[in-house]
């Protein structure tokens, strides 16, 4: 298959071009350090003694951190009674399957979903998730911090202190991104997602939004048990 294409250039005028991009990259680099050092530094927000439910049945917020002292959650989309959930959630955490490096952070990465635990657990399996999963569907934690039953899905970050737990950080949306593998390997693709909004060269494959994303049945097939 033939496609448009950028300029073909010798190897020198190839190099100038790259070195003249680097310059930018290396500004992104950081402007995500300045930004990150921001984030260590936001204001925290106490919160309640809420009690979850696990595979072993209800469990504090504050022992789900598992010794350690931060926890970052996802909070998965869910309908009850689906074969399959959200798409983008489930294709998003299927990325996850090696997180022991985290504990030389003293942190841990665990799935809240509304969804009853049962319904859950079972998801978990079908599609091959390796996260801890917890629901949140006997509390009003997944409202509380903008996972709302019916509602979309969301990244937070949390601190303990002893048995106190604080809110420290929240995204949505494109900021998960920031926390992914996936998309910044196709970012750096000649063609890159190949996704209709994106600013390409003329004749560039593009195509509607989302549809190279790996889709709930596709995972499953690929990773469930």
């Amino acid at each position: 298959m033939t496609y448009g294409r950028p300029p073909v250039v010798d190897g020198q005028t190839w190099r100038e071009a790259l070195a003249e991009l680097r310059v930018r990259e290396k500004a992104a680099t950081r402007e995500l350090d300045a930004i990150a050092a921001q984030r260590r530094r936001l204001p925290m927000v106490e919160l309640p003694d809420y009690t979850l439910v696990g595979q072993q049945g209800p469990v504090r917020l504050s022992d789900i951190f598992g010794g350690r002292s931060q926890l970052i959650v996802y909070n998965h989309m869910w309908t009850d009674g689906a074969e399959f959930q959200c798409g983008g959630c489930t294709s998003f955490t299927s990325q996850f399957t090696r997180l022991d490096f985290l504990d030389n952070y003293d942190a841990r990465f665990v799935i809240v979903t509304n969804g009853p635990i049962a319904e859950a657990l079972a998801y978990k399996a079908r599609v091959g998730n390796t996260m801890d999963w917890f629901s949140s569907a006997e509390s009003s934690f997944g409202a509380d911090v903008d996972a709302a039953p019916g509602e979309g899905f969301a990244l937070n970050v949390f601190l303990k202190n002893g048995d106190t737990v604080y809110r420290t950080w929240h995204t949505t949306g494109r900021g998960v991104e920031q926390v992914s593998h996936t998309f910044p390997l196709i970012d750096v693709l000649p063609f890159g997602r190949r996704e209709e909004w994106q600013d390409s060269p003329d004749g560039w494959p593009q195509g509607p939004t989302y549809a190279g994303w790996l889709d709930s049945p596709d995972v499953a097939r690929l990773y469930g048990q």
